[in-house]
């Protein structure tokens, strides 16, 4: 793929996710205003520790056939029907513990019932997830924009119907209950292309069907999918702990109110997080499996450029966000979420941190490195979890966005000693 090429697709998946951020963040601004920040607390951590579970569906399938497809090129059909049984099992099993949680935990009659209404989100998020891996290998860009776009537009559209166009006042868990039908619409969507993957009809990108060996052709177990894509799943899980379970642990050892301010920051912060995600997780990730099994130079390369790259626009952000914060906040949210633009300014600090961290990261994921990546982001998210037992009660929406900041910076560290000493250790000898 040249560069004109590659400019156009990166270009497409960034407007396609900047305009589902957009509507996920005008979401979040609606639901804000119209339930309070108690109220919105109360489902920002229901949805938060429901997306939180969400990866232990499949537990890391839909990134390992990027990995699988990439070593193996079309042999890595081998993985598919035993991955889909993983994922039937697992998803079930998952939604069974969800339920039995909500229902016999102590938690409160609105916590409990959003829980309920939320464990159906599982579907959706892991058919978006699955549905993508397959557009990535097929290299079908628009495709994998419009797929991402439209949870974000319809949610929105039945919460922007309900919020301005009706006068009519809903409980949180009737928005809960948009969120999950949508997602249930979503898995209906993605079954029929899931079939087409294990019937054969996967065109896949970047590789030849004459390059297949022999060797490969032996089927997997279940078993074998299982403990090939388990550090994948554990990597998303760890990600979700320290990027996202302050809303949780602020619910809890605060208040809902807490949460939900907290919720407006972590909102924003998302969306200027989506740039790198966009360049490192939708694009370039199918591409650096093989440029790190088939071309190490034009692996490297890419390597130093996005730190460059990732440095500068992680600044930029940070400086935006540190200038617009005190104003934009209470012009989007309301007066009532003033206080999460001093929140904001500090998790800004953690920009162009993140951004390098998606450059250096996606090393990890390469070859036999992922199980290395796995550790260093379980060891963040345990010390993530303790940061936030320690300074949530001390200095409370503060002390959570410190312990984030402390969190994404020894991760970079980790990071950076990985890909030097690991994945490019030829490089620094």
């Amino acid at each position: 793929m040249n560069k004109t090429t590659a400019f156009k697709a990166i270009s497409l998946l960034w407007i396609g996710s900047l305009a589902g951020a957009g509507f996920a963040f005008l979401t979040q601004v609606l639901l804000a205003r119209k339930l309070g920040s108690n109220d919105f607390g109360a489902f920002s951590s229901a949805l938060t520790t429901i997306t939180l579970l969400a990866p232990l569906a499949g537990f890391g399938i839909s990134q390992y056939w990027l990995k699988a497809f990439g070593q193996e090129g079309w042999a890595g059909e081998r993985w598919l029907k035993p991955s889909f049984q993983f994922i039937a099992l697992s998803t079930l099993f998952l939604m069974g513990a969800i339920v039995t949680w909500a229902l016999y935990s102590s938690h409160d009659r609105l916590t409990q019932n959003l829980l309920l209404i939320l464990s159906l989100y599982i579907l959706g998020q892991l058919s978006v997830e699955l549905v993508s891996s397959k557009l990535q290998l097929e290299e079908k860009y628009f495709h994998l924009a419009l797929w991402q776009f439209l949870p974000h537009f319809l949610r929105c559209s039945m919460v922007f119907i309900t919020v301005v166009v009706s006068s009519m006042a809903l409980a949180a868990e009737y928005y809960a209950v948009f969120y999950s039908v949508i997602a249930v619409v979503f898995f209906l969507l993605a079954v029929p292309q899931l079939l087409h993957m294990v019937n054969g009809k996967l065109t896949l990108k970047g590789h030849e069907r004459a390059r297949e060996f022999s060797a490969l052709s032996l089927k997997p177990s279940m078993l074998s999918v299982a403990g090939a894509s388990w550090p994948f799943g554990v990597a998303a899980f760890s990600h979700l702990i320290y990027f996202q379970s302050n809303i949780i642990l602020l619910k809890h050892l605060s208040s809902n109110s807490a949460a939900g301010i907290y919720s407006v920051a972590f909102t924003i912060m998302t969306a200027v997080y989506l740039l790198p995600s966009v360049i490192y997780q939708r694009f370039l990730l199918p591409k650096m499996h093989r440029w790190a099994n088939h071309d190490p130079d034009m692996f490297y390369q890419i390597y130093r450029k996005g730190n460059w790259l990732m440095l500068l626009l992680g600044t930029l952000a940070m400086l935006a966000i540190l200038l617009c914060a005190d104003w934009a906040v209470p012009l989007l949210f309301g007066e009532a979420y003033r206080e999460a633009s001093s929140v904001l300014k500090i998790l800004s600090l953690s920009a162009p941190v993140i951004f390098l961290a998606f450059s250096a990261g996606a090393t990890l994921v390469t070859q036999e490195h992922m199980k290395v990546k796995v550790k260093y982001m379980a060891l963040v998210a345990i010390i993530n979890v303790l940061l936030n037992v320690t300074l949530i009660p001390l200095f409370d929406l503060r002390g959570a966005a410190v312990a984030t900041v402390v969190s994404n910076l020894l991760l970079l560290s980790l990071y950076f000693y990985g890909a030097q000493r690991l994945v490019f250790k030829n490089k620094f000898r």
